[in-house]
């Protein structure tokens, strides 16, 4: 049987700022984001599964999606928690914004690498994330390939 990608596009709209950064992006600011999410396996051969035919149903790569990266990032504004930032980020909070602090500088890099690890624990055993796009602008965007992180 042959090995099939597939893909499922996802938008969200997020801040950060870059703490330490020499340009404007140190600055507050957000972004429409696009994410591009490639699995790989095998359609299911089994005709009398409901999915026969299926890698997987793009409705259940939806909801993983959602659930780890769509729903916690949209709308929200990201800060790395071992920075100053930290302090924006409470007052933030005391004012009923949705802030994530998180572990990392919240570049397009960093956080493709991120949403991999999240989606990769949460795909059935016979799924694989083969890569992600997270496109920051019309013109930028990071990838992340399995391929490349054996």
């Amino acid at each position: 049987m042959s090995h099939i990608r597939i893909t499922k596009q996802f938008s969200f709209e997020t801040g950060h700022a870059l703490y330490g950064y020499d340009g404007k992006c140190k600055n507050v600011h957000g972004h429409s984001y696009r994410l591009d999410v490639t699995v790989i396996g095998q359609p299911i051969t089994d005709q009398s599964n409901v999915k026969f035919g299926m890698v997987i149903d793009f409705t259940d790569l939806k909801k993983i999606v959602k659930e780890e990266i769509v729903d916690v990032f949209d709308h929200a504004t990201v800060f790395n928690k071992n920075t100053p930032h930290v302090e924006l980020a409470k007052e933030l909070q005391a004012r009923d914004h949705n802030v994530l602090l998180v572990d990392y500088q919240p570049t397009s890099e960093m956080m493709v690498i991120d949403f991999a690890h999240k989606i990769k624990q949460r795909l059935p055993q016979n799924i694989k994330l083969h890569s992600l796009k997270l496109q920051e602008t019309a013109t930028s965007y990071a990838q992340w390939f399995a391929s490349d992180n054996l």
